[in-house]
């Protein structure tokens, strides 16, 4: 990154990260932990429908295919999109270490245009831990994970309750997710807040 603020700095007496002895094991695909997502639900048609994967340690992989419906400047994925990207596959860290979290802070370096029906391969890492803040990096690159880098970030998650979604979500879908009967889907749908 260059020129990353102080925020996303990790103290010096932040810890490293540890992943939680129940998260999903290495390899394993993470699912959309909302249907409606616009980052990884499949209920959301022009969505990125983004897959991430649980790595070795606290990392997560995740690809998503650009379409035409991603894209900013004729052929070219929108810079949105893609800071979507990275923050959906930041956020999935979270999960291996089974917390509820939202994004405090994102920055993002865009260093090659991204062609519509490009393979975006994502990795990710969390760095460190200090309290409730969570402290972790990401890239993708075009391709596949030994493609040029495309984009990079760096970002902080703050660890929230559950009722950070339900003060501050529309009552309709908080009650919609907290009434599905599958307890597994009725839990991850409040995940992760990009």
């Amino acid at each position: 990154m260059t020129g990353t603020s102080a925020a996303l700095t990790p103290p010096a007496d932040a810890i490293p990260p540890v992943r939680h002895p129940d998260a999903p094991a290495p390899g394993e695909l993470l699912g959309a932990h909302y249907e409606h997502c616009f980052g990884c639900g499949g209920g959301q048609p022009h969505g990125l429908h983004l897959e991430a994967r649980a790595g070795e340690g606290v990392t997560v992989t995740a690809e998503f295919t650009v379409t035409p419906d991603h894209q900013g400047a004729p052929g070219l994925a929108h810079g949105g999109v893609l800071a979507t990207a990275l923050d959906e596959t930041l956020g999935s860290l979270n999960w291996l270490l089974r917390v509820i979290a939202v994004t405090g802070r994102l920055e993002t370096d865009f260093v090659r245009p991204v062609p519509v029906g490009t393979v975006l391969h994502l990795e990710a890492a969390v760095t460190a831990v200090r309290g409730r803040k969570i402290y972790s990096t990401a890239v993708g690159r075009i391709g596949g994970p030994e493609g040029p880098v495309a984009v990079r970030a760096e970002a902080l998650f703050i660890e929230v309750k559950v009722d950070h979604f339900i003060d501050n979500g529309r009552p309709e879908e908080i009650q919609a997710a907290m009434s599905d009967p599958d307890q597994v889907r009725r839990a991850r749908a409040f995940e992760v807040n990009p």
